[in-house]
């Protein structure tokens, strides 16, 4: 029987254990997906049935509700009830964040029984980008200091051998840079004062398997940093009850905004499998964004304060994931449209691209001139739209108000966007993000290159799939947003029609300067425009479902709103209607809530953790390997060697090295393909049998997937499964396992 004993010279700090779930999908992207081999191991390292006192979790303390000094509430200008309300909102926020928190971070440790991992475990959990983001995070805290751990990662020469590249530039790494400062000041203050800030125990893996030590609490590196993951994710459910509450007017509003998250909880999120991945740290930053927006485009005269505090959320969006330009491209989209309506002042707008492009520009800075910013479709629309506004008077003189001017506006912004797009990549020389086209052109035509099919042949980045409405469907998520819709569509119409009669019969006077908003009911206007962009992007990739489903929830707390629903004449009949929608959405959200708890899984990848071991014993530290992406990114993680590709798919020379690296599981000759890997400097590659055969649906797999960019070797047997057999003469096999062969790379020159 495993067990976990104390080591008795560890510091201490208390753990938890708890319950998971989730549907898996067994299908894995040659791009993105992991190495094989990996996953839960079918039992659970028993151990550690009783823990010291000191472990145990504090004592839970009841909120008391302390009234407000009379002289702040004078200052503020509140009342004593609406100080009590402000403080009921507050604590029902902080509520929904600490449920939020602890539900991911107890489906983070049932899913991989991370408690009772080594520290080489912990590492390999983190397969893919997630592996490669977590390494930086290492390098700085083991650095001699912080500046020099932030040195490295400026002049990294790990990455992509032999290149010295800035990943602070290309990586959007500055989550990492940040929690590895705090973590350097919490661990040399607990230093100081002498506090345990971790706890190691001695686990007995079983299996004729070597004992390892496994370490919980802050102290502990992984611990660390998927605390913070998780705090920051709970903040953000915190946000998203605020956020619910202030559209819909009322408290109830944002319980059903909250509920729903939950309830929807697998289409929401995927915090909890993944936690170093970009989105886990930016898209609360999004949330705080959208609450702001939300203030702004409701409030008649908004201080200079609330578009400060919007810019700012925009950079902490930015900052950390390199997908946000595309949201916010949704966003800039969905306010134009809400101009050109006449549901958004002329110069409301004006100041909202106005802190765009300020946040653009300091994210830009930032990044070290990281050029993607500057090429985006993102960039280039805010600057059209702005052109559009400048001559939004000119366009009067030689278009009629009306459908005719919209027309030309959304014409005059698509093509001016498009253009400028083109001509600022032609003059900054960026190709980074050409593959983005491809995508999306290869979603509309048969156009296909080994780019795009590296992306399309992964789950995540097809089209949604056919389940997903289903599931809106059996938790009223989906019905209940319909309703809305058309609640706010039928009064949009009524009021654009009204409109546009208006102006046949009584034309714009001459000096008139400028199109008010002609309508209220803006910022609602701007939520379904914005659904509507979330839907169209989550049906080309299934993937971008993690904007849909959390909006979808927003927009249900307006089944709350007087605004839309005061015809139902008491307000206790409508809350009465809440109730009932929401028993019949328990009856299958709690089913998938306890579906997400019913996992208990652990993490294990023996092959891989051996091929890593042998790694280390037996390469020296500048050896450069090749292999897949995944795989590589946990040999620069744990084995800290040298690697020439990595999982970061988004630049323009990696995908070129890439292709070079993984024509060892085309059909390509041997010589050739050893002749690249030496001119990329190779000196072992890791070859998996499995990439061989693997696909998520025909036409998929490796060797299919070169056989659209290399059709003269097409039909050939593939060069993987060759060396499979024997990999000489150009390679040497030195290390085999049921997964993982390690080939020397035959060189003319002495080898390394």
């Amino acid at each position: 029987m495993a067990v976990k004993t104390r080591r008795q010279n560890c510091r201490e700090q208390h753990a938890q254990a708890s319950p998971a779930d989730r549907e898996r999908s067994s299908r894995v992207s040659p791009a993105h997906g992991g190495s094989g081999g990996g996953g839960k191991a079918p039992g659970r390292r028993p151990g550690r049935e009783a823990k010291p006192a000191s472990c145990n979790s504090a004592q839970l303390h009841k909120n008391r509700l302390l009234s407000v000094p009379a002289s702040i509430r004078h200052h503020l200008g509140l009342s004593l009830p609406a100080c009590i309300r402000i403080g009921i909102t507050l604590a029902l926020a902080a509520v929904a964040g600490i449920l939020h928190w602890y539900h991911v971070s107890n489906l983070f440790e049932n899913d991989r029984h991370f408690s009772h991992l080594s520290t080489l475990e912990k590492e390999m959990a983190f397969r893919t980008e997630m592996g490669l983001y977590y390494s930086y995070f290492k390098t700085i805290i083991e650095a001699p200091s912080f500046l020099n751990g932030l040195s490295s990662i400026m002049n990294d020469r790990l990455t992509e051998y032999p290149l010295v590249i800035n990943t602070l530039k290309r990586f959007n790494l500055y989550p990492e840079v940040v929690l590895a400062s705090w973590y350097r000041v919490y661990t040399s203050t607990m230093d100081f004062f002498g506090i345990a800030t971790k706890m190691c125990w001695s686990v007995n893996r079983g299996e004729g398997l070597n004992p390892v030590e496994s370490c919980e609490g802050l102290g502990d590196p992984a611990y660390f940093y998927v605390t913070f993951v998780f705090i920051l994710n709970g903040i953000m459910l915190s946000l998203f009850f605020l956020y619910g509450t202030y559209l819909s007017g009322s408290r109830l509003g944002g319980i059903v905004t909250v509920l729903c998250f939950f309830f929807n909880h697998g289409e929401s999120t995927r915090v909890m499998w993944t936690p170093p991945l970009r989105e886990s740290f930016s898209y609360p930053f999004l949330v705080l964004q959208l609450l702001l927006l939300t203030h702004i485009l409701r409030s008649p005269n908004p201080g200079k304060g609330a578009f400060v505090a919007l810019g700012v959320s925009n950079v902490f969006f930015m900052l950390p994931w390199q997908f946000a330009q595309f949201v916010l491209l949704t966003q800039i989209a969905s306010l134009f449209a809400s101009y050109i309506m006449g549901y958004l002042a002329a110069a409301k707008l004006q100041t909202l691209l106005l802190t765009h492009m300020i946040s653009l520009l300091a994210c830009f800075v930032l990044m070290f001139g990281n050029a993607m910013l500057l090429t985006s479709f993102y960039a280039s629309s805010l600057v059209s739209i702005w052109g559009i506004i400048a001559l939004r008077h000119d366009i009067a003189k030689y278009c009629k108000p009306g459908i005719v001017t919209w027309v030309t506006e959304g014409l005059g912004w698509l093509i001016s966007t498009v253009i400028l797009k083109g001509l600022t990549s032609v003059v900054l020389g960026a190709t980074d993000d050409a593959h983005i086209s491809s995508l999306i052109k290869s979603k509309f035509t048969s156009y296909k290159d080994f780019d795009t099919m590296m992306y399309t042949c992964a789950a995540e980045f097809d089209f949604i799939e056919k389940e997903t409405p289903l599931r809106y469907m059996k938790t009223l998520l989906l019905p209940v947003n319909l309703l809305i819709f058309a609640a706010i569509a039928s009064s949009t119409i009524k009021d654009v029609w009204t409109y546009l009669r208006w102006t046949k019969t009584e034309p714009p006077k001459a000096n008139q300067q400028d199109r008010p908003a002609q309508f209220a009911n803006g910022e609602l206007v701007y939520h379904i425009l914005q659904l509507i962009a979330f839907t169209v992007l989550a049906v080309l990739i299934m993937r971008l479902k993690l904007f849909l489903t959390p909006h979808m929830c927003i927009m249900a707390s307006l089944i709350c709103s007087r605004q839309l629903f005061g015809w139902i004449k008491q307000k206790y009949k409508q809350q009465l209607l809440v109730f009932g929608i929401l028993s019949l959405m328990a009856i299958q959200g709690l089913a998938n809530v306890q579906n997400q708890w019913s996992i208990m899984g652990e993490f294990s990848n023996l092959p891989q953790e051996e091929v890593i071991e042998w790694i280390k014993e037996n390469t020296r530290p500048d050896a450069v390997f090749a292999g897949a992406m995944p795989t590589m990114a946990s040999v620069k993680l744990s084995a800290n060697r040298p690697i020439v590709n990595h999982p970061h798919y988004e630049d323009a020379g990696l995908r070129e090295r890439t292709k070079l690296v993984y024509a060892m599981y085309s059909r390509k000759p041997a010589e050739q393909v050893k002749s690249n890997l030496v001119r990329l400097g190779v000196d072992y590659f890791i070859l998996e049998d499995s990439w061989c055969t693997r696909r998520s649906r025909p036409g998929c797999s490796m060797p299919e997937i070169w056989d659209v960019e290399d059709p003269e070797h097409a039909g050939k047997i593939p060069l993987c499964t060759i060396l499979g057999r024997d990999s000489r003469p150009h390679f040497t096999t030195l290390f085999q396992n049921n997964i993982y062969k390690v080939l020397k790379v035959s060189k003319t020159a002495k080898d390394r």
